[in-house]
């Protein structure tokens, strides 16, 4: 087990929780976590205590309310997201499809990704493997794609240093050819994918200019593939970034 102290143990504790096992066991956290059992029994019990964690069935745990409600007081809830809703309902209202929006994360741009804070979806859209709070590839996604192209030379320069992963048999893992695509989406303001992520599935994204004190901002579309009227979508999707981008820096 590593050196560290009692947040990285923590950190390590609450990282073994995924969108595929939102509850897990003890004995599972000890052997991922390489903490011992008797350690991560007094820690479960400390977290569930401070509410950080909550006790489900089959002797799992699972995210605890306060940590939801401490997580509700960042500035991508309070000032991004809060702000972002009415111009995404407007968008789903004139799409019908599904709107995402979505920030640049990472510790690093070689580990960076597309966390997705925002979702207005309906019936009729077409079902996406995003969530909120949910983490995609930047390569593959339209909003990733937005963000991506947002960034300078040298910051791409470190992201293009580690492998990118193929998603779909669409997926575009060419340097040249997606530095291609980043080009063209500077150009025209927006981004796209074609069944890049996911089959059947075309985004259409732009990023949103720069608003202090937030990362870097993204809102898209994802449509499927019969449905994907570019010349339609493309002038709807960067007035709300727009919209937004104005929203957000007169109303902080």
């Amino acid at each position: 087990m590593p050196d560290d102290g009692m947040l990285a143990r923590i950190m390590r504790v609450l990282s073994c929780f995924s969108d595929d096992e939102p509850a897990v066991g003890a004995g599972q956290i000890a052997a991922r976590t390489g903490i011992p059992v008797s350690t991560v029994h007094r820690l479960l019990a400390d977290l569930v205590a401070e509410g950080l964690l909550s006790r489900a069935p089959g002797r799992s745990y699972t995210i605890g309310a306060r940590l939801w409600e401490l997580g509700e007081l960042s500035p991508l809830s309070l000032r991004l997201r809060e702000t972002a809703l009415p111009h995404m309902a407007r968008l789903y209202e004139a799409t019908g499809e599904n709107v995402h929006l979505a920030v640049l994360d990472g510790p690093s741009p070689e580990a960076s990704v597309a966390l997705f804070v925002g979702r207005v979806t309906g019936s009729g859209s077409i079902p996406t493997l995003s969530r909120m709070g949910g983490r995609q590839p930047l390569h593959t996604t339209g909003v990733g794609k937005a963000l991506l192209s947002t960034r300078d030379q040298a910051w791409l320069g470190r992201y293009f240093t580690m492998p990118l992963q193929r998603e779909t048999t669409h997926s575009i893992l060419d340097e040249e050819r997606l530095r291609g695509e980043l080009r063209r989406a500077q150009a025209r303001g927006y981004a796209t994918t074609r069944e890049e992520m996911t089959l059947g599935n075309v985004s259409v994204a732009a990023p949103v200019a720069h608003v202090q004190g937030l990362p870097p901002v993204a809102i898209g579309v994802v449509v499927h593939l019969d449905r994907a009227d570019e010349r339609r979508l493309a002038p709807l999707v960067v007035q709300a970034a727009r919209d937004l981008h104005h929203d957000l820096r007169t109303s902080h």
